[in-house]
């Protein structure tokens, strides 16, 4: 599951940063954004979520 959603997270970012660079701001492309924007917050809480605990030694 972890390794789909790094895959997800990363794809949805380059999509982000690559929807940014285009020009124009029409109705398609903002949503296309909005979107991406969404699945990469989406990943990345699920990603945290699944995280292991770490025992740490001092």
């Amino acid at each position: 599951m972890k390794p789909l959603l790094w895959i997800v997270l990363l794809a949805a970012i380059v999509a982000n940063v690559s929807l940014n660079f285009m020009d124009g701001r029409e109705g398609l492309h903002i949503a296309l954004s909005v979107v991406s924007g969404v699945v990469v917050l989406a990943s990345g809480a699920r990603l945290w979520m699944l995280r292991t605990p770490r025992d740490h030694e001092y």
